[in-house]
């Protein structure tokens, strides 16, 4: 099959907007017309980096509409609409205990992508890329939404907000009243801001370096925010809640930013990390005096056909506005939403594709 998709020629460079194929629908396998695709911090990083094969197709952020199905296939049929997750094998031990986002193959199925020499896109990027007019994934990606939601905002569900919202929810699990900061408030940090609250956490305190995420995080729940610019995030933090904070997402993966977070955890307090393109180091009597954790997250442990429902119900209810963070691009521009989305004027870019 023949689709028009945005191909990154090589380590670095500028996409392409060219014809590319597909190859023949499997038993298991759905076959969706896209209607938008989020771009997200790991697109840049398969853009940039020795990530995938090129010439290849990023985009793992696909929502669409069901075009035809394969054999096997019973969680979606033609004309339902869809967001597009990421990849797990449904067979090994963590995928069988509900955790798929630590599926024993996540590497092998998501972090590559390759277009091969008859011009056939044969490994595609979190089984989906969905840069392209049409993706061709695998039924356990697939999560089928009401079709009362606007499908060209349910992109972003199907990895940034999710793992942002999913890591405060379901990871750190933070106590009613209790108190959580969030380094990095892009989108998976306004995300996770947006369920602390729905988490009823009574301090949520957003740290960042631009005034206007600052402001938004204020607006989606944040009770203190700090632009670590102009003051120290670990005396601030600790003057707001007296002893530091109980909870900490970082989505920076920046050392610096993670020994502060650290540093301002109060006892027993655990710190997730989002990102992982930059090592970190924390000295050893930080955790062990105080008894703090550092948690690591993929996806927020999150199981997409249940809780990308539930986003979506908490957005109904006015408890989730992502709306508020995106901003659509012409699918032809996608070099500009890139270069938009990396200088930090926008903060959660959408391509509109079909």
């Amino acid at each position: 099959m023949e689709i028009k998709a945005a191909v990154t020629p090589k380590k670095g460079e500028e996409f392409e907007i060219k014809e590319v194929k597909l190859p023949e629908l499997t038993s298991k396998d759905v076959l969706i017309k896209v209607v938008t695709s989020g771009i997200c911090h790991t697109d840049v990083s398969g853009r940039d980096t020795d990530m995938v094969n090129p010439p290849s197709v990023l985009g793992h952020e696909g929502s669409g509409i069901v075009e035809s199905v394969g054999d096997e296939v019973t969680a979606v049929e033609k004309g339902d609409h869809v967001v597009v997750s990421f990849s797990s094998c449904g067979e090994c031990e963590n995928c069988l205990n509900d955790h798929p986002a630590y599926c024993k193959k996540y590497g092998e199925l998501n972090l590559n992508s390759h277009i091969d020499e008859t011009n056939t896109l044969v490994d595609r990027f979190f089984g989906q890329s969905s840069f392209a007019t049409y993706s061709l994934t695998n039924e356990r990606n697939v999560v089928k939404i009401d079709k009362d939601i606007d499908l060209t905002l349910a992109a972003p569900l199907g990895c940034g907000l999710q793992t942002g919202a999913s890591t405060v929810l379901n990871v750190l699990k933070p106590e009613e009243g209790s108190s959580i900061a969030v380094y990095g408030v892009g989108s998976v940090g306004l995300s996770a801001i947006m369920a602390a609250k729905i988490a009823g956490c009574k301090n949520i305190i957003a740290v960042d370096l631009h005034d206007n995420r600052l402001e938004l995080a204020e607006e989606l729940g944040a009770t203190a925010t700090i632009n670590s610019k102009n003051e120290n995030a670990v005396d601030k933090i600790k003057e707001i809640t007296g002893n530091g904070v109980e909870n900490a997402l970082d989505t920076t993966g920046v050392d610096e930013v993670i020994e502060q977070a650290v540093a301002a955890l109060d006892t027993f307090g655990k710190l997730a990390f989002v990102v992982t393109d930059f090592g970190f180091s924390i000295p050893f009597m930080d955790l062990v005096i105080g008894g703090r954790q550092i948690i690591g997250s993929t996806q927020g442990d999150a199981i997409p056909q249940k809780f990308i429902p539930q986003l979506i119900d908490y957005y109904k209810e006015g408890k989730f506005p992502f709306d508020k963070m995106v901003t659509m691009y012409e699918f032809d521009d996608i070099n500009k939403a890139f270069e938009d989305s990396e200088n930090g004027s926008v903060l959660k870019p959408i391509l509109k594709i079909g």
